[in-house]
């Protein structure tokens, strides 16, 4: 038996806010209507794990013990571009010669934009 990761799923106060942020940031689109407390997102195009949003009432983390490693080809643009649909810069004491910028969604939950080159 093989096993694969399926789905990543991420507590979120607001489904549908989080839901517009994460399909324009990855490019997918939702596999039913949302609804208020849940909303499954899938690649709109070729394969990749699904990202499931579930209402939550949990406090977001400030240093998640799991997050999204988005590897990017140009770093700076891609920041640049998820910073305008709603992201955020989150203050990070980042090592000599990181590879990564650490930024949060509309609802809290960080992820980082890797330089993929």
């Amino acid at each position: 038996m093989v096993v694969r990761v399926g789905s990543v799923v991420m507590g979120v106060s607001d489904v549908r806010r989080a839901m517009e942020f994460w399909c324009r940031a990855l490019g997918y689109i939702p596999r039913e209507a949302p609804e208020d407390t849940w909303v499954v997102l899938t690649p709109a195009y070729g394969d990749g794990p699904n990202v499931s949003l579930g209402r939550s009432e949990t406090p977001v983390q400030l240093k998640p013990r799991v997050h999204l490693d988005l590897y990017a080809d140009d770093q700076a643009a891609e920041v640049d571009r998820l910073i305008g649909i709603g992201a955020s810069h989150v203050d990070w004491d980042y090592p000599p010669g990181a590879d990564f910028v650490v930024l949060e969604d509309t609802e809290g939950n960080r992820f980082c934009v890797i330089a993929h080159a």
